[in-house]
């Protein structure tokens, strides 16, 4: 292992699997380092869970053998989305949790996500220590005959998940209701499907029948218009399409329209104004969230805050400033109150709660976001050399913001987790839109990259 590549991203490690960092060496040293970071004196409780992935066997076994190696206690949850491993590790007062997915990347992908005692994803400063201790303790002996710790599994977890996410909702009936539920077959296959049928929901369940092999293959939120078509066919009220590890969510409405994070946290927003529980006023979004939507909660007196891009720096803020909803346009929404991270089954099931409190289809609760032209462009690159490095690009984005003026933003950056260079571009009027992308495209491709 190299000390020049950094280990975690922007949401734990993540690669191809079987190749670095993707790897039982990698995994099995990352339990060993978690085991050292909670022990805090004692021996230190931990919960794994995982996906559908074929590799997830493989990096279950692998931590595991780290973390009883470093002395833990391991409760094995198996299968269950990442929302339901950070609540069971609140819920068994454990030292921390630990999920192995690659959330909405490919089967032949996967990755490692990391949570406190809470349930809350680690700071990046935590997750820098777990990553010197790991490069630290290659060729380090172990503790001995007496330092190994002893693993279980916990065959009810997937129970008291699917009580918890009804509980959220008073166990509010949903009869009468139609739901498409696509769960990408991925970790919510058995859940999501159980907790509306519950509930009294009719339930037309796609893709939930994984395989090792099939996670995110042509459905789950990546792609909608599976569900989209399956509600017009139908003739559905709602459409849920979760992503591999079920943390987020796309909706579709009655009509068809697929609708973004954007659109949730403004139905969330309003009825939380409504009723008096949303708190500081205010609504944690990214730098992609859509200037329409501080245009559509201002006149209800609440305020938009915005952070860099990626659900964990939502909750950070949410935390720092003690508000309770947030969330990105990709359908990471965090309702705080209810759990520390997105939860896209527990989403979908607080906008049916709103759809039968008001008594409205979720194209008229949609139809409150009066969005902004917005557009977001991805570009494959062959490295991320900075972008003060690169001036073409430089140029380009500051001929954008001059068409744009006070009239929109351009945002540039690099994904945290893939070789891409994303663009977006958003003006109050759509006709420049086309043709900055198209220069900043230009731009990045004259680099060479």
């Amino acid at each position: 292992m190299t000390t020049e590549r950094k280990l975690f991203g922007t949401d734990g490690i993540r690669g191809v699997a079987n190749d670095y960092p993707m790897t039982p060496e990698v995994a099995l040293q990352l339990g060993k380092a978690v085991a050292r970071s909670f022990r805090n004196g004692r021996a230190p409780r931990v919960v794994i869970g995982k996906d559908t992935r074929l590799s997830g066997y493989l990096f279950e076994n692998a931590i595991t053998a780290g973390l009883l190696a470093g002395g833990a206690t391991v409760f094995l949850v198996g299968p269950l989305p990442t929302p339901a491993v950070a609540h069971i590790t609140k819920s068994f007062a454990a030292d921390a949790g630990i999920m192995i997915t690659a959330s909405h990347n490919p089967a032949g992908h996967n990755g490692i996500k990391l949570f406190d005692g809470q349930g809350f994803k680690l700071p990046d400063e935590q997750e820098a220590r777990i990553e010197r201790m790991m490069l630290e303790s290659l060729g380090k002996r172990g503790g001995g005959s007496d330092a190994i710790g002893k693993a279980r599994r916990i065959d009810d977890a997937r129970g008291r998940y699917i009580e918890f996410v009804k509980s959220t909702v008073g166990n509010a009936s949903l009869t009468g209701l139609t739901v498409v539920l696509d769960c990408a077959n991925g970790a919510a296959y058995s859940v999501a499907p159980t907790i509306f049928r519950e509930l009294g929901a009719e339930v037309i369940a796609l893709n939930d029948s994984p395989d090792g092999e099939n996670i995110n293959k042509g459905c789950g939120a990546l792609h909608p218009e599976v569900v989209r078509d399956a509600v017009l066919k139908e003739r559905a009220d709602i459409g849920i399409a979760l992503d591999g590890d079920a943390d987020r969510v796309v909706l579709v409405d009655e009509r068809g329209a697929i609708l973004d994070g954007d659109q949730l946290l403004a139905i969330a927003a309003l009825d939380l104004q409504r009723d008096g529980r949303l708190e500081r006023r205010t609504v944690v979004g990214t730098d992609y969230t859509n200037r329409g939507l501080d245009a559509t909660l201002a006149p209800a007196g609440i305020s938009v805050i915005r952070v860099r891009n990626g659900d964990r720096y939502v909750v950070e803020e949410l935390r720092k400033r003690g508000c309770n909803l947030g969330g990105e346009q990709t359908g990471h929404i965090i309702f705080l109150d209810h759990a520390p991270g997105g939860d896209g089954t527990l989403v979908a099931l607080q906008i049916l709660r709103i759809m039968r409190a008001q008594e409205k289809p979720l194209s008229e609760l949609a139809g409150a976001l009066q969005r902004w032209p917005q557009e977001v462009r991805s570009i494959d690159v062959a490295e991320k050399r900075p972008l003060a490095e690169l001036p073409e690009v430089g140029a380009a984005i500051a001929e954008g913001e001059r068409l744009l003026g006070k009239e929109g933003r351009i945002l540039v950056r690099y994904s945290g987790t893939e070789r891409k260079a994303r663009i977006m571009v958003e003006a109050k009027q759509e006709g420049p839109i086309a043709g900055i992308l198209e220069r900043i495209s230009g731009a990045f491709r004259a680099e060479g990259l």
